[in-house]
């Protein structure tokens, strides 16, 4: 389980590592609608709250100093949580108790804003610029801009447009993309994880190619290992699974739970096949209920297990465990959960969404489908099986295909495009502490 951070007040910076070429920066990053802390798997916490910690992390070991801001979780007696070296968790509280929903905060930025500006004035802080997560953030981030004249650096995580392209169900605000639009205009960088995610920037947004830096997402190569798979098996109970096929996210329409589990039904005549669905709200969602309904007419509830949400520390465990983790989104800027699965030596079948194309060598280290309907899901999943048994696939192979993703590796790219955002903007007056 994650340790419980230790509230302490800020440290001094440490010396810069060895791979940093930019002087120690102050730096305040925006996740205002979740926390790095949050619960894995649930609506608001993905992919984003991963990397944000990780890369603070690996950013406070090169010496810079990174203050997080969030409304989620708020309502602590001490608003203040030391994470790791040079790196606070900040909890804004906007006058809500309470659970603090997106759609709540869309209509509380200017609140956060200045919930934000008190507490840095309060404390005599100055930072050198603003990294915003997501657009809820990135809209609280151009407020910051504006007023404390510093640059500026966004990074979208998902767009609405790109939902919107990608999967009809999605029902994205018109908000969100009038204001993404604004933020990209007006930010001083933008960074993408992919190529595919900086082009669809320029195309539908219109940002000049010159003003996005694409860094992959990384992956903590020290937690996400290899694991003896009877090991890993004996340690969840799942001796007796057979062919295990994992799916481990969010459930959101986007996401292609429904095409796994018409996969599922496709392949209701294999013997030993097991599927596992790791993350989701409580049982008590629409979401869930939604998702059951499709388990029980496609008759599969046999072959088909809902694990629930599972501690990011244990799921090295439960990608060990199993032979094939499926993403079968329709979307995904990057698709982080990829990333991890190969890092612990497990295959991964996806289609060409987010960075699949590039992390996964087909064949190799996985399969890559140019269709992703339940019958090609399916026979995905049949072709991996026989690779499988052929003795196809290497643990070692698969994970030293993805060692370049460190974290150190990817700090040291973000950090360079601190630096591009740096130059060409106006300094305020304020200096270092």
């Amino acid at each position: 389980m994650t340790p419980s951070p230790v509230i302490l007040p800020c440290p001094r910076l440490k010396a810069p590592g060895a791979h940093s070429n930019v002087r120690p920066l102050r730096i305040a990053t925006l996740s205002i609608h979740s926390s790095p802390l949050g619960e894995l798997g649930t609506e608001d916490t993905g992919g984003m709250s991963v990397y944000i910690r990780e890369l603070s992390r690996e950013l406070g070991r090169a010496g810079h100093s990174i203050d997080i801001y969030t409304c989620a979780d708020s309502g602590r007696q001490d608003p203040r949580l030391f994470l790791s070296d040079n790196v606070r968790l900040i909890h804004l509280g906007i006058g809500h108790k309470g659970h603090i929903t997106k759609s709540m905060l869309s209509g509380h930025l200017p609140e956060v804003f200045h919930s934000l500006e008190a507490y840095i004035t309060s404390n005599d802080i100055c930072y050198d610029l603003i990294h915003s997560h997501y657009w809820l953030s990135g809209e609280v981030g151009g407020l910051a801009q504006n007023r404390w004249y510093m640059p500026h650096v966004v990074m979208f995580h998902t767009t609405g447009i790109a939902k919107r392209v990608a999967c009809s169900q999605e029902r994205e605000p018109a908000l969100r993309l009038i204001a993404e639009k604004r933020l990209a205009r007006k930010s001083d960088r933008i960074l993408a994880t992919t190529e595919k995610e900086k082009n669809l920037l320029v195309k539908y947004y219109k940002v000049p190619g010159e003003k996005i830096g694409t860094v992959p997402c990384g992956v903590n190569l020290e937690r996400f290992r290899p694991v003896e798979k009877d090991l890993a098996r004996k340690e969840l109970g799942l001796q007796e699974a057979g062919f295990l096929v994992l799916y481990v996210g969010r459930f959101a329409p986007v996401k292609g739970l429904s095409r796994l589990v018409a996969a599922a039904a496709h392949l209701r005549s294999q013997r030993r096949l097991m599927f596992m669905i790791v993350g989701g709200d409580d049982r008590q969602t629409q979401a869930f209920a939604e998702l059951g309904r499709l388990v029980r007419r496609a008759s599969v509830g046999d072959i088909v297990k809902f694990q629930g949400r599972v501690d990011h520390d244990l799921l090295p465990l439960y990608y060990s465990a199993a032979d094939v983790l499926v993403v079968p989104s329709y979307y995904e800027s990057f698709g982080l959960v990829a990333l991890e699965s190969l890092a612990c030596g497990t295959p991964v079948i996806a289609a060409r969404v987010g960075a699949m194309d590039t992390l996964i060598r087909d064949g190799k280290t996985g399969l890559l489908a140019d269709s992703l309907s339940p019958r090609s899901l399916a026979s995905s999943i049949e072709r991996l099986m026989a690779l499988s048994s052929d003795g196809g696939l290497s643990v070692n192979e698969i994970r030293a295909s993805v060692l370049r993703y460190g974290w150190s590796n990817i700090a040291s790219a973000v950090t360079g495009e601190y630096a591009a955002a740096l130059r060409p903007c106006v300094k305020s007056q304020c200096r270092d502490q």
